[in-house]
């Protein structure tokens, strides 16, 4: 099962109306995933010193959060901005600060869980459906460029908030699922081996894992996911957000279930036509379903 939700918006007008469109679209697929849910929201991006952002997880958020905060401010000799929502906080960083301060927090509280690093992008993930889950953390008030949810229905890892989609394992990127890799095991050891460490058992971190390695190594996003083709054995619906844009790819057999939108606003994905159903202008969009091993890519 499983339920995937994603939004491009092509007009900057609609930005403010992200939150609560891409809300209304997880809501509608509750009933593919009961376990855990989570949402990718890329804001508005922010040219000042410290606009880059690492969000974070803490079971005991009022105390760590506190206590990181406190640590933070001396390591780096400055006040440190934290939002906190729900269990998540998103502390503001400089682009050097990002490079250390994950695990510089991991030495202090290895507890704590990084969801989501980058100029852009902020991961919000917990253990319920998503009206429980986007009430939470305010998701409908949430304003951006483009965003990802994800509704999930557990079957081969634990239920857990970490092992939530989405999953982000590289700057500004993240990934979601629907389906099964018959070979993830296989990948985890060779990206081990390349120094990439998957933090949980669940085969979509894998996923998002092997398109990082690939990115890192200077392909595209469309390059990473045409490869991937080859590479990953199993069934799949693929939904990659960058910085910039997001993808789309499903497996040469595509079973799993999945359809776009497109008008001269935004561009829709979701796991049924009804996840549609609330969004502007639909009754004038381009409704279709992706073609197997066909890469599907908007960018900024």
């Amino acid at each position: 099962m499983c339920g995937i939700v994603g939004l491009f918006l092509k007009e900057k007008q609609l930005y403010p109306e992200l939150g609560k469109l891409l809300t209304q679209m997880l809501l509608t697929m509750s009933d593919r995933g009961p376990d855990s849910s989570g949402i990718a929201v890329y804001s508005d991006s922010d040219e000042s010193e410290f606009s880059n952002k690492l969000t974070v997880m803490s079971a005991n958020p009022d105390t760590e959060f506190a206590l990181l905060k406190l640590e933070l401010e001396k390591k780096l000799e400055r006040k440190i901005a934290l939002q906190q929502k729900h269990n998540h906080g998103v502390f503001h960083l400089s682009q050097e600060e990002l490079q250390f301060v994950p695990a510089y927090i991991k030495s202090i509280l290895p507890d704590i869980r990084t969801m989501s690093k980058g100029k852009r992008i902020e991961i919000y993930k917990e253990v319920g459906l998503p009206s429980k889950v986007t009430k939470q953390f305010g998701v409908s008030a949430m304003s951006g460029s483009h965003g990802i949810g994800h509704t999930r229905m557990a079957t081969e890892s634990k239920v857990t908030t970490f092992g939530a989609h989405p999953f982000s394992t590289g700057s500004d990127q993240c990934l979601v699922h629907n389906g099964s890799l018959s070979n993830h095991n296989l990948l985890r050891r060779k990206l081990s081996r390349e120094g990439i460490e998957v933090e949980t058992d669940n085969d979509s971190e894998v996923a998002a894992a092997y398109l990082t390695w690939q990115m890192a190594k200077g392909l595209s996003l469309e390059q990473s996911l045409q490869k991937s083709l080859t590479e990953l054995d199993g069934f799949y619906t693929f939904l990659v957000g960058t910085k910039n844009g997001f993808g789309v790819l499903r497996d040469p057999i595509a079973c799993k279930p999945a359809v776009m939108a497109e008008t001269q606003q935004y561009v829709a994905f979701g796991s049924e036509y009804r996840a549609f159903a609330k969004l502007p202008e639909i009754q004038s969009a381009r409704v279709w379903e992706p073609e197997p091993a066909t890469v599907y890519f908007w960018e900024l």
